[in-house]
């Protein structure tokens, strides 16, 4: 079964709670999307600052820190969007 059947099913059941109790179908307040790019920025921009600092402070091992940590947050990032795509 793939995502997208078991989502629109997943839809389907949950319209017909919702039906049944119209208390459950309250909205969720969630953080907007903007916002939530505006806060993974921000902290991304203080790791990037601890991490040039590491690079000073260490020499080698604050370069090889900060290359482990890009190839990590390329790996998730490359990880994330196939996984959102359903690939």
């Amino acid at each position: 079964m793939s995502t997208r059947d078991t989502r629109r099913e997943f839809e389907e059941i949950v319209g017909r709670l919702a039906a049944e109790d119209p208390g459950i179908a309250r909205p969720v307040r969630m953080l907007t999307r903007r916002v939530q790019v505006v806060i993974l920025a921000v902290i991304g921009g203080l790791i990037w600052a601890g991490l040039s600092v590491a690079m000073v402070a260490w020499g080698a091992a604050g370069v090889a820190l900060t290359c482990i940590c890009v190839l990590a947050a390329v790996a998730f990032g490359v990880w994330f969007n196939r996984r959102r795509n359903g690939g």
